[in-house]
């Protein structure tokens, strides 16, 4: 249910959305019919809207910062929910599981950088997303590190 409303919701944004470009990635990552792949390139739209967040704090374009701030957090979504239809064991199948959480945390040190670089009445514009980023990262750890609940 989770993955459905998620990705209903990604389309609806997709339409309506102020980064054309981002949302563009996203639906050629919902393209995907390899649910593995559509979680890489999921990620990959995901560092691609953190450097959009970084040239739009420089810009001073607050509206756009909180738009791809809020693409960060679909495309995560979106990776974790394509990696959960799978239906795989992370810790039998680990590839793509394994790929996602070394993305996840390589993204959360980027954010971190990143908002230490933006002045300080900015930086709560990136609490939700890195909390929402380090959720989905502890999850995939936890499913490589105990495997999927029974």
């Amino acid at each position: 249910m989770r993955g459905t409303r998620t990705i209903l919701t990604l389309l609806a944004l997709g339409f309506a959305s102020t980064a054309p470009l981002l949302h563009a990635d996203l639906k050629a990552a919902l393209a995907e019919h390899d649910l593995g792949k559509r979680s890489k390139l999921a990620l990959d739209n995901a560092n691609a809207a953190l450097k959009t967040v970084r040239e739009a704090y420089q810009k001073g374009d607050s509206a756009e910062v909180a738009a791809a701030a809020l693409e960060i957090e679909e495309s995560v979504d979106l990776a974790w929910d394509s990696l959960e239809s799978t239906g795989k064991n992370p810790r039998k199948s680990p590839r793509w599981f394994k790929h996602a959480e070394i993305e996840t945390r390589n993204l959360l040190k980027k954010l971190e950088t990143l908002q230490h670089d933006f002045g300080f009445e900015d930086r709560p514009a990136l609490d939700k997303a890195k909390a929402h980023v380090q959720k989905v990262h502890d999850d995939l750890l936890t499913g490589l590190m105990e495997g999927k609940s029974k």
